[in-house]
């Protein structure tokens, strides 16, 4: 090839690839990146750990299953008042303060493991704190994100903060295994312990990021309008729906210690958890054909009955390596929902209300899976940890079909007509996703405040 040759056009693989521009313009961004990365690996550690000591002091898998349950009540209240605290605070200080509480618990946690006889209601009541603590964080984390990205690199910054917490969440359940299984559970929660102590020191390095002058305080008034907002976008209404009975049915990681013991394979544990993240980060490193798709509505029912069909395979296989694939699988449809989610709530969201659709949003995004692990673990202690697999699997498929039946506005959803996001009290006479209002600062593509970017579904985790 001659020096004045012309140069090759960009690969194709290349056009799918991440796109690193948050993190090489934002210093914010890259601290909360790695921050991110090594919390969510610390996290997952105290998440494989604390349903095997449940099991180790119980046997039952209905306890271990009631983890979701004691989680449920303080994710709700607190993740709603989170939401309206993220709009009227300085978003810094509320994630720095909630992570140090956590570090905390973790402490604690390690503290029960020592001693001779560790109690099980200390388990319970430090999972019922975490979950508190990641209401009140999380929708400070999403409504961050505007202030430190530039509005041209949002969507870039909600595919790597998808990346960040799978790099985490398939790191942290693979070393979870091994380091319970040769060195104990203390050494689980002294790691965690650990890596919030990192995480606090790097959000420290945040610049401030206080409430806008007019910001209103939070009060119930506050939540109600948000609330009254998501409950007039029937479309986006449909998303939580859909969202939340897939990890209702077919949500069965409380159970997987009694499942890797079905399958006389408790060595794979820890690749149980992770499996369903390798799904996941495989879309999100080939997401770029996203772009092309614009019945998001679609994309969001028919990747929520492709994760409870996965699931209802991963019951029925008999063999371990089958059942790491159907879960890798369902990792992968569970992050097609997500980009489908993402994409509707940054055309639907207006910027007023961001902190507390936010916390709307992480119900959504997570009672789901907490009453998913009730729902598994109730159905595994009257029949058996396969039983309730694949019966949750078919249950969510199911609901989902009726769902997408009676939603018309979900499937009909088409982001090409979606022109921003719609302020509260206006008009919403058109017809669903044709063109939701005025343009707020909303887009397709630039709703990373509302959500990160999709990521991986978990029962005890930290900002």
């Amino acid at each position: 090839m001659t020096d004045d040759a012309p140069a090759p056009p960009p690969s194709r693989l290349r056009g799918l690839l991440p796109d690193l521009a948050p993190w090489r313009t934002s210093r914010d961004f890259r601290l909360m990146w790695l921050a991110g990365v090594i919390t969510t690996f610390g996290s997952y550690l105290t998440i494989v750990a604390l349903p095997v000591q449940v099991k180790d002091l119980t046997g039952s898998a209905a306890a271990v299953g009631a983890i979701g349950a004691v989680q449920l009540v303080p994710l709700v209240v607190f993740g709603l008042y989170g939401g309206a605290l993220a709009d009227a605070m300085d978003r810094k200080l509320l994630i720095n303060v909630t992570e140090a509480a956590q570090g905390l618990l973790a402490a604690a946690l390690l503290a029960n493991t020592l001693l001779p006889h560790p109690l099980l209601w200390l388990l319970y009541v430090t999972a019922a704190l975490s979950s508190a603590l990641t209401g009140l964080q999380r929708p400070a984390l999403d409504a961050i994100v505007q202030r430190i990205v530039p509005r041209g690199q949002l969507a870039a910054a909600a595919s790597l903060n998808a990346l960040r917490w799978q790099v985490g969440a398939i790191a942290g359940p693979s070393a979870a295994g091994l380091v319970i299984a040769w060195a104990g559970l203390s050494w689980a929660y002294a790691t965690d312990t650990v890596t919030f102590a990192v995480s606090v020191c790097l959000g420290l390095g945040l610049r401030r990021s206080p409430a806008a002058h007019d910001a209103e305080r939070p009060s119930l008034r506050g939540i109600a309008e948000g609330a009254r907002y998501a409950w007039g976008r029937k479309e986006l209404l449909g998303t939580y729906a859909i969202d939340l009975a897939a990890m209702f049915f077919a949500y069965p990681v409380a159970i997987f210690p009694f499942l890797a013991d079905d399958l006389h394979a408790p060595w794979s544990l820890g690749l149980m958890y992770a499996a369903g993240s390798v799904g996941s980060l495989l879309v999100s490193l080939t997401s770029g054909w996203a772009a092309r798709v614009h019945r998001h509505g679609r994309m969001v029912v028919l990747a929520a009955a492709g994760w409870g069909g996965a699931m209802a395979l991963a019951g029925w296989a008999g063999g371990i390596w089958l059942v790491l694939l159907c879960l890798a699988a369902a990792g992968g449809f569970d992050m097609v929902s997500g980009i489908g989610r993402s994409t509707m709530w940054n055309q639907t969201i207006p910027d007023e209300l961001r902190g507390r659709l936010a916390g709307i949003e992480l119900l959504s995004y997570s009672v789901g899976p907490q009453l998913g692990q009730v729902r598994s673990g109730g159905v595994a202690a009257v029949s058996s940890a396969r039983v309730s697999v694949w019966s949750g699997g078919l249950a969510c498929v199911a609901a989902v079909g009726m769902l997408a039946a009676a939603l018309p506005a979900l499937m009909r959803y088409d982001g090409r007509g979606a022109a921003g996001a719609v302020r509260p009290g206006a008009e919403q006479d058109q017809k669903p996703g044709t063109g939701p209002g005025p343009e707020t600062g909303g887009g397709p593509g630039t709703r990373p405040e509302a959500e990160p970017g999709p990521e991986p579904r978990n029962s005890l985790r930290a900002g």
